[in-house]
């Protein structure tokens, strides 16, 4: 059979939207699926969190009966100095689960990031007395208390849930290397002088043991963060 042009016309209408109605399908399926993922809860990979110990981050599972536990290293005693003008000691954190890191608020780099992920912590939890947050700068000399509290107000940081530090840059930067083992230059000595700057979050226990690492500068690192501490909210 011989098609006339405007035949010809019409088939090729008819092909054309049905092209494009496929296209939209596909692309909404394709949307509400990535959608649907990126949405999702991640769950922690673990039934209870290791602990860790030294600066190798080796993980060591003990049951929490354990009696190595009392000899795993911990958290000192500290004294610092939050946004507030409040001094901050490790009495702060008694009783809590807490995330820290090492920051400045001059930094042009990764901390704005890292502040950016922090603040998604302090959402999930932000009405759980139970979680707290802990930012250290590593340049005490220069973020003064003012500095800090301009720089929370900025940041949406919530006061009673989220600590931004200052102190003496010795016992902050003894704190990063050698309470929370942040720098990854293991066998490395290095001085008050020597820049103190990682990307790293680090999860506390109750106890004020090390029970995770993460990347601050990661989507999925902080979501596993966020997973492992309700992880951790269920120990015993």
């Amino acid at each position: 059979m011989k098609l006339s042009k405007n035949n010809i016309l019409q088939i090729g209408i008819v092909v054309l939207a049905t092209l494009y109605f496929i296209g939209t399908v596909v692309m909404a399926t394709l949307f509400f699926s990535c959608k649907g993922t990126s949405d999702r809860k991640m769950e922690s990979r673990v039934a209870s969190l290791p602990f860790y110990d030294d600066p190798s981050f080796t993980p060591k599972w003990l049951s929490s009966d354990n009696d190595s536990i009392r000899g795993m290293h911990s958290i000192p005693k500290f004294t610092l100095i939050n946004q507030l003008g409040d001094t901050i000691t490790e009495k702060t954190f008694e009783n809590k689960i807490y995330v820290t890191d090492f920051f400045f608020t001059s930094c042009p780099g990764i901390c704005p990031k890292m502040t950016k992920n922090m603040a998604l912590v302090q959402e999930e939890f932000k009405k759980d007395n139970e979680v707290l947050l802990l930012s250290h700068s590593v340049t005490p000399e220069f973020d003064s208390i003012e500095i800090l509290k301009h720089y929370a107000d900025a940041k949406g940081v919530l006061p009673e849930k989220w600590h931004l530090v200052t102190g003496s840059r010795k016992d902050i930067y003894n704190l990063g290397r050698f309470a929370y083992f942040v720098e990854e230059d293991l066998g490395i000595p290095k001085g008050e002088d020597d820049f103190l700057h990682t990307e790293n979050f680090v999860l506390i226990d109750k106890n004020r043991h090390i029970r995770g690492i993460y990347n601050g500068l990661n989507k999925t690192a902080i979501a596993q963060l966020i997973a492992d501490i309700k992880t951790l909210q269920k120990e015993l």
